[in-house]
């Protein structure tokens, strides 16, 4: 493989450079800083791309060869493979991909593998080399050669890894130190403590142990779940039995109410009933009194109608029994009264007369003895009771007379009562009669709506036993409800329903201290699953490991074995060459690393060497393997490669390059004339280009 040409637009500070290169040496001539390991890292990039990632620098290779202050950042490269296909590569350094084009100009970037991280893998389909390799032996870069005296144990150390294992920055030794490090920082083992294994481990044993307290609370959260669910199905039975209970409840409260209605509209009636049978004790009372009038005006009229003596009679002794309350017959019972006193005052004024009478006969018979004082004393007394008789007869028919006129007068008075009496007895008589239609017209209504009620509170319990037809026998409960009281079976089943609610919440309760052990518990088993898979990832690393280093071993035999002799044979060879024959003899073994067998047949460590001696071998051993890598014959790229070098050494190396590297392109990078004139003198051609 041969690069034919380098064209560059913009990249670090090469600008709008084009280089042609020809096959065998080409030398790039530059002073210090003047792009030459720009050059080289921007041939590399055009092949692997340009990373963003700083990857342990102050700066990645992106902003690092950015141009300050333009956004073109890109190049092409034409390069030819062994077998004759030409390709191009376009590179923006912006973009991940790359544009390949054949010698036919046709883009044939999709043919070629695409990695998502890297993009597309042209140049590692083409020559089986990728970055890593590309760097260990096709490049040698300027950083690598110029080392004092005291870093070139660095430099003997990348020969002897380039020699065991392929890379000059792969120790076996300190890769299995490393690994085995890894091994136990990563994973652990049976016999250590605190690493992730043995923490892993530790951690499911006592969640185990946690685990196996925690499964009685599934236990309980199925007793509990059981209980909730026949508490809940109480809690579903009694709120329906309280809907139909307030549902009955409310009807009764309505019908309840209309009744009180029907109460006062019966209060109503009632007090009608207790009007009338006033009214008819009033009317009684009247017609009592209007009775009493009839006897007393009958009794008057009987008065009237018979004599003296009888009027007397009935005067003196019915009249003042019958009549004491009119103010007449109050009257009449006085001057009765009086007449009976004046007989009374007769009497004693006879009984007086009477006493003198006697008194003037003994008087007149002993003393005087006159006959005419007898016969006029004898006739006193009845002349006085004819005067008394006639007398007391005119006062009495005066006092007939008078009574008659009163009796007339009461009468007169009992009419005019009576007719009262009888016009208020019609008044009453109308006032019963309404009070009792009303009485009727009432009982009708209150009979209609009781009715029109019952129908009523009949279609309300027939629609709630058609709501709870499916759940609850509504008949039941009518029975039940009216052997006790509705409040009473409300607050019997309000308080049943709280109590399975507060039974139900103690179960939530509990529920929730249990559904916090479950989760721990559910934590704990994923924590557990995770440690298993922790463990079981932990194992496989350590298989991983432990078949790395299995790997790496059976690889580092191989090597030791097949490969490195074949190495140490062309390193001997090419060694040989390069000093002339005072080197003959390179190998390495596990004690002492990279050893030299000397001029003398004396094999010594090969840290002891000049520092030009080990640039020398370092050299020699990236182009013992350069042929091995690839089934393309790679460029050789040097970058400074012989600062260390003396002239006998330059002048020994180049004519090494040129007789035994047939095939390859060389390119040489160089700040100094040496290599064009030692070429020069040794008459061989090359390119040379200017920077």
């Amino acid at each position: 493989m041969k690069i034919e040409n380098i064209k560059i637009n913009n990249y670090g500070n090469l600008e709008n450079k084009e280089i042609d290169l020809e096959n065998r040496i080409n030398i790039i001539y530059g002073k210090n800083e003047s792009g030459k390991s720009t050059l080289l890292n921007y041939i590399k990039n055009c092949f692997y791309g340009i990373s963003k990632n700083k990857n342990g620098k102050t700066i990645s290779d992106y902003d690092k060869y950015k141009p300050w202050g333009k956004e073109d950042y890109s190049g092409k490269l034409k390069y030819e493979l062994d077998n004759g296909d030409e390709f191009e590569i376009f590179r923006d350094f912006n973009k991940k991909n790359p544009k390949v084009f054949n010698s036919e100009m046709e883009d044939v970037s999709k043919e070629f593998n695409i990695v998502k991280k890297d993009g597309v893998q042209f140049f590692y389909d083409q020559t089986n080399v990728d970055e890593g390799m590309f760097v260990s032996t096709v490049v040698a870069m300027q950083d690598e050669v110029k080392l004092d005296k005291q870093d070139q144990s660095i430099l003997v150390q990348k020969l002897a890894n380039l020699a065991g294992t392929g890379d000059d920055n792969l120790s076996y030794k300190k890769v299995m130190d490393k690994l085995n490090k890894m091994q136990i920082e990563e994973v652990g083992s049976d016999r250590s403590q605190g690493r992730p294994i043995n923490i892993v481990r530790d951690r499911m044993k006592n969640i185990g142990f946690v685990l196996k307290e925690l499964h009685q609370y599934q236990n309980d959260k199925k007793t509990n779940e059981d209980k909730k669910k026949e508490i809940m199905e109480m809690i579903g039975r009694l709120e329906q039995e309280l809907e139909l209970y307030n549902g009955i409840s409310i009807i009764m409260l309505r019908k309840q109410n209309e009744e009180e209605k029907f109460t006062i509209k019966n209060d109503y009636v009632k007090q009608n009933d207790e009007k009338i049978e006033k009214i008819k004790m009033e009317k009684n009372v009247i017609e009592k009194s209007l009775e009493e009038n009839n006897l007393r005006k009958k009794k008057i009229e009987n008065s009237l109608n018979n004599n003296y003596e009888k009027n007397k009679k009935i005067n003196s002794e019915k009249i003042e029994n019958n009549f004491n309350n009119s103010e007449n017959e109050k009257i009449i019972n006085n001057k009765l009264k009086n007449n009976k006193i004046n007989i009374k005052k007769y009497i004693l004024i006879l009984f007086f007369i009477l006493i003198i009478n006697i008194l003037i006969f003994i008087l007149n018979n002993n003393y005087l003895k006159n006959n005419l004082i007898n016969i006029f004393n004898f006739l006193i007394i009845p002349i006085y009771l004819i005067l008394i008789f006639i007398l007391e007869k005119n006062k009495i028919k005066k006092l007939n007379k008078k009574i008659k006129l009163e009796n007339e007068k009461m009468l007169e008075e009992i009419n005019s009562k009576n007719e009262k009496l009888n016009y208020e007895i019609n008044l009453l008589n109308k006032q019963i009669e309404l009070l009792e239609e009303e009485k009727n017209k009432q009982e009708k209504e209150i009979e209609s709506e009781q009715i029109e009620l019952d129908n009523k509170i009949e279609v309300e319990l027939e629609k709630l036993k058609q709501d709870f037809k499916n759940k609850l026998d509504v008949n039941k409960y009518l029975e039940e409800i009216e052997n006790n009281n509705i409040n009473y079976l409300i607050n019997r089943k309000q308080e049943e329903l709280n109590k399975n609610k507060l039974d139900m919440q103690a179960i939530d309760i509990q529920e929730k201290n249990t559904s916090k052990k479950l989760e721990e518990m559910v934590n704990l088993k994923e924590e557990y699953d995770e440690l298993g898979e922790r463990l079981h990832e932990l194992e496989k690393r350590n298989n991983a490991i432990n078949l790395t280093k299995e790997l790496i071993t059976k690889a580092y035999e191989n090597m030791k074995n097949n490969i490195t002799p074949k190495f140490t044979q062309n390193l001997s060879y090419n060694i040989s060459k390069i000093s002339e024959g005072k080197y003959t003899k390179v190998g390495i073994n596990d004690e002492k690393g990279l050893i030299v067998e000397n001029e003398y047949g004396e094999y010594i460590p090969a840290e002891l060497l000049s520092v030009g001696t080990i640039d020398q071998l370092y050299l020699s051993l990236r182009l013992s393997m350069i042929d091995d890598m690839s089934s393309e014959k790679m460029p050789i790229m040097l970058d400074e490669a012989f600062a260390y070098y003396d002239d006998t050494r330059l002048e020994n190396i180049l004519k090494f390059l040129s007789d035994n590297m047939e095939g390859h392109q060389v390119i040489i990078f160089t700040c100094t004339k040496r290599e064009k004139n030692t070429l020069d003198k040794l008459g061989f051609e090359y390119n040379w280009v200017e920077l």
